[in-house]
């Protein structure tokens, strides 16, 4: 019994008499709130061995196999939907036949489970079933409202309505159909409640209510309650970062996410990589190099790609149910973006493309896009226009099926392709129609649905603002890295990345040379404390940009300067 994972100290009495029945649900309903529903699965699995008569073991099993958050109806194969369904209307039956010996609280539960699978047949309108077991779990809360599991669960299936679309992130007020204040006024109560500012499920969904919200520090203090809570659920570890890296602080991103990589490589060391909470694990790594591609941080960034790579085994890409290649591969293009991010052009040059680029459908159209700005920026124009050829050719064989968690890969290529013919025609003379089209991959990367890391990994307005400085056009770059900052309201508080290194960089520059001495000395504190963690020198907001050095500052050890 003491042989497994430390999940921390919360326990949910159910009814039974036997102590590790007891335990083995605990377990259980730990990895649901980790999102690890496999895991969970096999707990509620092993309670029943324990006590056959556990009938909330049954509700657990039925509970985690369908839909969540991060996997909602819309996601299952329609092969894995015909049988999640079967499976979760017969463990709802069993938990149901075995009611009686269960307390009033989990004959309501089990009861409103009812409504989430009400049959054994997929029908056309599952958010029907959605909305059904929402009302149900009204009724519920209503009963039991100083129950911490029945708040969360009712959160949940609120959440479960318009999951990821729960704000407007440009109005900063609920989305069309969310129920965004009615799941804070649950979770603020239940937060009062005793226990509640340690209860797992409680803290998990709050960071997810408030990240898309016009205020996500107001969760800060929420977040700190999650940070080693349950020290084995990687997922868990993880979710303080959604925040972190919305307020910029990203050292905590790489650190947070250090420990949740941790926690998720003991999971692998014990049950093994080919399964579903592979992507969670993905989740962490893409992260933590999303953290550190903002911190300047080269060697994290590079020693992260490598970890996904490892993480994603071709064996897994090419299992059918669920298709995992359309949930995974694009993962695998993250090398390319941190050699972006800091201008190996050499090295992007030397990459080898996959033998099978039907499967590596992402990463191939996404080494074109790098190959093709690499020519372009030393100056190889015709080996620019032939990968920008190849990159169109590739992005055609990617299928609107594969995905980056809440982004199509078209939708991130779609931004590759503005940047590619942006940097293209800039370096071959055609200044005013590389900047339109670099304008219109800003406006791209700005409508993108919300997605944390966002889908691509370096923000567009950092090349522009860095190719603006290369033209005098200092006004203009101001204002473009003053957005990217955060500090007008001219873009959602959600595209916001404050205290990033490159758009500092950038932005110092701007008020020094437009004689704005005052303000550029308030910005040089947060730049030299963002400088002094990054692993390489920082000339310029972009590596895209070639006359660094020429504005700089006496005594300035940037790379141009340095050179020299």
């Amino acid at each position: 019994m003491t042989d497994y994972f430390d999940l921390g100290s919360y326990s949910r009495p159910v009814s039974t008499r036997s102590p590790a029945a007891q335990t083995w649900f605990d377990r259980g309903l730990m990895w649901i709130y980790a999102f690890n529903h496999g895991e969970a699965i096999k707990c509620f699995q092993r309670a029943l061995q324990e006590d056959r008569r556990l009938a909330m073991a049954w509700w657990g099993i039925a509970y985690a196999l369908g839909p969540n958050y991060n996997k909602p109806w819309e996601a299952f194969g329609d092969d894995e939907l015909d049988g999640t369904v079967r499976e979760v209307f017969s463990a709802t039956a069993s938990a149901v036949e075995l009611a009686d010996g269960a307390s009033p609280v989990e004959r309501a539960l089990i009861e409103a489970l009812r409504t989430r699978y009400p049959s054994p047949a997929v029908i056309d309108d599952l958010a029907a079933w959605n909305a059904g077991f929402a009302e149900a779990m009204a009724a519920v809360y209503e009963r039991f409202g100083d129950d911490l599991e029945v708040a969360v669960l009712y959160a949940d299936a609120l959440m479960n309505l318009t999951p990821w679309a729960l704000w407007d992130v440009c109005s900063g007020r609920p989305a069309p159909g969310s129920q965004a204040l009615l799941i804070k006024q649950v979770l603020d109560r239940a937060l009062t409640l005793p226990g509640g500012q340690d209860h797992p499920g409680v803290l998990h969904l709050y960071i997810h209510l408030m990240e898309m919200s016009g205020s996500p520090e107001s969760a800060l203090p929420v977040a700190d309650r999650l940070r080693g809570l349950v020290p084995d659920a990687g997922h868990l570890e993880h979710m303080p970062t959604h925040l972190d890296v919305l307020v910029g602080d990203y050292r905590r991103v790489i650190s947070s996410n250090t420990d949740a990589i941790a926690a998720d490589d003991r999971f692998v060391a014990r049950e093994g990589a080919m399964n579903f909470y592979t992507l969670y694990r993905c989740h962490d790594l893409h992260f933590r190099l999303y953290g550190a591609l903002f911190a300047g941080k080269s060697e994290v960034a590079l020693q992260t790609a490598a970890a996904i790579e490892r993480a994603v085994p071709e064996d897994l890409l090419r299992q059918q149910n669920p298709p995992m290649a359309d949930w995974a591969e694009g993962l695998l293009a993250m090398r390319v973006h941190v050699l972006v991010r800091f201008g190996r052009w050499p090295e992007i040059l030397a990459l080898p493309f996959p033998d099978d680029q039907d499967l590596y459908c992402t990463s191939t159209a996404m080494l074109h896009y790098a190959r093709g700005i690499s020519y372009a920026i030393t100056s190889d124009h015709d080996h620019a226009l032939i990968e920008q050829q190849r990159f169109g050719d590739a992005v055609a064989r990617v299928p609107e099926t594969r995905t980056l968690f809440n982004n199509t890969c078209q939708d991130i290529l779609a931004i590759a392709s503005a940047m590619l013919d942006g940097e293209i025609a800039y370096r071959s003379g055609d200044i005013e129609s590389g900047f339109s089209h670099l304008r219109r991959a800003i406006e791209l990367d700005d409508t993108l649905p919300y997605d944390e890391p966002w889908g691509w990994m370096q923000p567009t307005r950092h090349a522009y603002g860095a190719l603006l400085l290369e033209q005098d056009r200092v006004a203009e770059a101001e204002a473009v890295y003053r957005a990217d900052l955060g500090f007008d309201p001219s873009v959602p508080r959600s595209q916001q990345h404050p205290n990033n290194v490159w758009a500092l960089h950038g932005y110092h520059e701007c008020l020094q040379r437009l004689g704005k001495h005052e303000q550029a000395m308030i910005i040089k504190q947060q730049l030299d404390f963002a400088l002094a963690q990054a692993d390489v020198p920082i000339a310029s907001s972009c590596f895209c940009r070639l006359d660094v050095g020429d504005h700089c500052a006496p005594g300035c050890t940037c790379r141009h300067c340095a050179a020299e």
